[in-house]
Formats: structure tokens, C-alpha cells, sequence
């Protein structure tokens, strides 16, 4: 079977399951047909959120391996292309982004979908470790996670840490960032946000304080 790795993702089971995945013993399996039902292919999605994939010529019953490989043709094209579009599709339709690790981070992000009903969004294909939420009324970003070395905010270390970069008062960014734990932001304005690491030295209750504060600064901005 062919073996995909979705890299920064994991499946949804109830996205899985209402796209007609059927769980067998410890995976799910969706069969469909193209080519006007001349080969069947079989999509398994393991525990580990790998795709195992089968197709098979259905007139000889045989394994098809052509479409995995660089062998050239109108015919073994068209195939490919056929069993392309269904790996894409359920990517899309049945993966969610399983980026960030720090409980902190899930935490926020859990935050910002109960309160607000927001999702992060991923927008850089270069840097898939960095998203944002935005507010749906004017589209401002309130928010911004990102995965940098610690050196990035002055310590000598290369350990690579999750932060969250939110929007503060301009009158209190020099009053905040005065206190432990609280740094200019980091890629932003230094002028309009402010940098926090996801590793607990704030409290959640304070970061989503601060959360609730960004919100409301980017609907005025």
C-alpha cells in the first residue's frame, strides 16, 4: 500500500466518519471508483494519521502501481491526476491543523473558538508553525501564535518555544512590557502589541484577559 504522511495535521473522526469512512478494527477505510468505475481505490487512515492507500484495476483485479510512479502517458496522467484529486480532498475535508503542542496554546486556541467562535488560520506555506485569528466583522488580526527561538526575545538560547503575540494599549505597552514575563511584540508593532510566552509563568486567566483586551483594540483600529 502507498503510505502518505499529512505533515502539521490530524484527522477529525467526525469529519472522517461523515465522509463516508467506515472504522474497521484500529482504522478507517473509504473505497470509491473513477475512471468511470475502472479502478476502485481504497483509502485507509491509520491511528498515526497516516493514509494507506490501495488501488486496483478492476477488469484484472490486479494492484495498480503505475499512478505512483514517473512513468509518462496521457492514460497513467489522467490516473494520477483521478487519484490526486481524491487525496486532496479528503485531506481537506477530514484533516484539521494539529500544529502547536503547549497545553497553553491549546488552551488558547480552545479559547478564542468558545468565545468567539474563531478558528486559527495558517496562512504562510513557508512558515506552517505561525496562524492568526481575526476578528469577522473588519477582518483585523487580535492575534497571532508562533513557534520562535527563544533568542528571538533576548535569551541565549536556540530552544524553539510557542508564543502569542496580542494587541495592547499603546499607553501601557511600555508599563507592560516592564513586567516579567511580558516582552515588545515580536514581529508586530512594538508601538501596539506585546509578546507573551506559552509556558505557564502567566496565568491562562491573564492571557485570556489579554485576549478579550486585543479583541476589542483591533474592532477600533
Amino acid at each position: 500500500m502507498q503510505e502518505i504522511i499529512v505533515k502539521n495535521k490530524k484527522a477529525d473522526i467526525k469529519k472522517v466518519e461523515l465522509f463516508g469512512f467506515k472504522k474497521c478494527n484500529k482504522r478507517y477505510e473509504y473505497t470509491t471508483s473513477f475512471m468511470n468505475g475502472d479502478f476502485t481505490l481504497l483509502v485507509k487512515i491509520s491511528e498515526n494519521n497516516k493514509i494507506l492507500t490501495e488501488l486496483t484495476e478492476n477488469e484484472t483485479k490486479e494492484i495498480y502501481t503505475l499512478h505512483l510512479t514517473d512513468a509518462e502517458g496521457n492514460f497513467i496522467g489522467q490516473i494520477r491526476d483521478e487519484y490526486n484529486k481524491v487525496i486532496e480532498k479528503i485531506i481537506k475535508e477530514c484533516f484539521i491543523y494539529d500544529v502547536f503542542k503547549n497545553n497553553y496554546t491549546k488552551k488558547v486556541i480552545s479559547y478564542i473558538k468558545d468565545v468567539y467562535s474563531d478558528e486559527l488560520e495558517y496562512l504562510w506555506e513557508k512558515f506552517p508553525d505561525n496562524a492568526i485569528a481575526r476578528r469577522k466583522d473588519n477582518s483585523k488580526w487580535y492575534l497571532i501564535i508562533m513557534t520562535v527561538k527563544k533568542n528571538k526575545l533576548g535569551f541565549d538560547s536556540d530552544e524553539k518555544i510557542e508564543v502569542i503575540d496580542i494587541r495592547a494599549d499603546k499607553n501601557q505597552i511600555q508599563e507592560l512590557t516592564e513586567k516579567p514575563d511580558i516582552y515588545p511584540g515580536y514581529h508586530m508593532n512594538k508601538k501596539n502589541w506585546i509578546t507573551i510566552i506559552l509556558d505557564g509563568s502567566i496565568k491562562i486567566e491573564e492571557i485570556y484577559k489579554f485576549i478579550d483586551k486585543s479583541y476589542a483594540l483591533a474592532k477600533k483600529s
